[in-house]
């Protein structure tokens, strides 16, 4: 594949993910992310040892859009901090079935991991290994299909839970389009494409220079063509 690498450095490497690719090392045959950067550096510069790509955040599989890979360790150190400490952004577009109540808000849950079956659900505060989440929304545009309404919003994380928004948002009662796992609408095989989930803004200092940037991608995927004239400014 051909990687759409949004800028690089000696550090750094920005990129966009598709949908449908693992962010990180792959325990299948199927092409992951970690594998294609790694090629593109030995591409670049053949070492005989692997080259080293460290993963700083992820995406669900179904989900495409900004990643940063770190290429030393010294830029993951700074960038996992960054993470850490809540201060990478994360700005995504979403389509979703129905349309929130209010036009903008914060959904503050607590999610918990069902690790044996791959899913998160909200629970109640204090429950046993639950943990925060909290994102912010906004309605971009809204628009019915026949009997069916459906919104495009920005959502910013955050933080950074397991499945986050589709589970949130599946709890709020607007779920994902083309969530097969969060919304019972579209089942294995009732939809072609991926969620209608992209990451289409991350904002982080550079590990080295600590020079704020910010890269953007336009959302893509089936769920999206309703909203061809989408602005998410």
């Amino acid at each position: 594949m051909n990687l759409n690498i949004l800028y690089e450095d000696k550090e750094i490497l920005v990129v966009e993910k598709p949908a449908g690719m693992e962010s990180q090392s792959a325990k299948s045959f199927e092409p992951d992310m970690v594998s294609e950067v790694k090629r593109h550096i030995h591409t670049l510069s053949p070492k005989s040892a692997p080259p080293y790509v460290g993963v700083i955040h992820r995406l669900d599989k179904p989900v495409g859009g900004v990643m940063v890979y770190a290429k030393t360790k010294r830029a993951a150190d700074v960038l996992s901090r960054q993470v850490s400490g809540h201060e990478m952004e994360k700005v995504y577009a979403a389509v979703v079935c129905g349309k929130p109540v209010e036009s903008s808000g914060t959904y503050v849950d607590y999610l918990w991991k069902d690790g044996k079956n791959n899913c998160s659900e909200i629970v109640d505060k204090g429950i046993k290994d639950g943990k925060l989440a909290e994102l912010s929304f906004r309605i971009v545009d809204s628009r019915k299909n026949g009997e069916e309404e459906y919104s495009l919003l920005e959502i910013k994380l955050k933080t950074g839970r397991h499945h986050q928004i589709r589970v949130q948002m599946a709890g709020h009662r607007t779920p994902l389009w083309g969530d097969r796992k969060y919304n019972p609408d579209f089942q294995e095989g009732s939809v072609r494409g991926n969620v209608a989930l992209f990451a289409c803004s991350l904002t982080f200092s550079h590990p080295v220079t600590k020079k704020k940037m910010t890269y953007e991608a336009e959302p893509k995927g089936e769920g999206f063509k309703m909203f061809q004239a989408m602005t998410l400014k």
